[in-house]
């Protein structure tokens, strides 16, 4: 009972509660925080990820402009149904080059960070024009309109000089071919040399919507084709220490 009328000093005294509620903070911010000055990175380096293709990039900006997020999360946590459900569980790796990341907080709609693949692009024109002809329960509003809109990569370059202002490693090679890039991973007649070689053989290369030109609903499904596509889980091994 002694320590409880002590404390009860505290819990009158708004000047000390405010000192001591400081302190405790403050060591635990140390004991949080301080390690970190100890690693390298705090990132495990995973092979087979790189930075966002320019048709990636405008198709994840995309996703994000329609508030996708809101209803998709990107983070598969380490439980066994999710696991089950839908693949290996998300690496913090996975998310390194996303400003802001899309780990979400809300499933309205399925979890899409291993959705590239899972379907043709033909399923995922489908879906955007009308949700509820390939997913009768869905609540999802139609995208249609994204096939209507056409995007020439006019600015892609100035927004791929940003995003290496914050980490992300866009080579200068990368930058002046940017607009060239963007044009060729939808075009699968260009010539696509450099395209490979400056983001690797992983890289998906055709018309995605199946109509002439590059509209938003093909920066949108390249986007999405390529999410849980880069690591290969069949030879991932975690890192022992982290």
């Amino acid at each position: 009972m002694a320590i409880l009328d002590k404390h009860a000093i505290l819990e009158k005294n708004v000047t000390l509660l405010a000192i001591f509620a400081f302190l405790v903070v403050t060591i635990g911010g140390i004991v949080q925080i301080a390690p970190l000055f100890w690693l390298e990175n705090t990132i495990e380096d995973v092979e087979g990820m790189r930075p966002y293709t320019p048709l990636e990039l405008t198709g994840r900006d995309i996703y994000v402009r329609e508030g996708c997020y809101v209803c998709h999360s990107q983070m598969i946590r380490p439980m066994r149904d999710e696991v089950e459900r839908y693949g290996h569980y998300s690496l913090a790796a996975e998310s390194q080059y996303d400003h802001p990341f899309q780990w979400g907080s809300k499933r309205t709609g399925p979890d899409l960070a291993r959705v590239g693949g899972r379907y043709s692009d033909e399923w995922h024109v489908d879906h955007l024009r009308s949700p509820q002809s390939v997913v009768p329960e869905s609540v999802m509003p139609k995208y249609g309109f994204l096939e209507d809109r056409m995007i020439d990569g006019k600015y892609i370059q100035d927004v791929m000089a940003t995003h290496r202002l914050v980490g992300v490693p866009y080579s200068e090679e990368m930058l002046e071919n940017a607009k060239a890039d963007f044009a060729a991973q939808a075009d699968p007649d260009a010539d696509t040399d450099g395209l490979l070689e400056r983001y690797g053989d992983k890289v998906q290369i055709r018309n995605f919507d199946g109509q002439a030109g590059i509209s938003e609903a093909d920066a949108l499904i390249a986007y999405l084709q390529m999410l849980g596509t880069l690591v290969d889980f069949s030879t991932f091994t975690p890192d022992a220490s982290r």
